[in-house]
């Protein structure tokens, strides 16, 4: 869980799971959105993958990237059941 919170946790990392909502792009497509370098995304790109947040497929000379939500969908969850957990109930202390 460290790593997806370090994944999210940066905008252009954000950014780019925004664009991959809409279609699968490749390192280079992405790039093109942003005024940093190649190397740059390719490191962004990385954090997402070992967050699991993205799925690389290699379709000839280009790797194409696309969302996986599955990690995001596990992550709500945990945290609705966590959230509706019954609350301790606090004991008032006596003077």
């Amino acid at each position: 869980m460290k790593k997806l919170f370090k994944a999210l946790d940066d905008p252009i990392r954000r950014e780019i799971l925004e664009m991959l909502k809409e279609k699968d792009l490749t390192a280079g497509e992405i790039a093109e959105a942003f005024h940093i370098s190649k190397p740059s995304i390719s490191y962004h790109l990385d954090l997402l993958k070992q967050a699991d947040l993205v799925f690389p497929d290699k379709r000839g000379q280009y790797v194409h990237y696309s969302l996986n939500t599955s990690v995001l969908d596990e992550v709500i969850s945990w945290l609705m059941e966590l959230h509706q957990s019954p609350k301790p109930t606090s004991k008032k202390q006596s003077s």
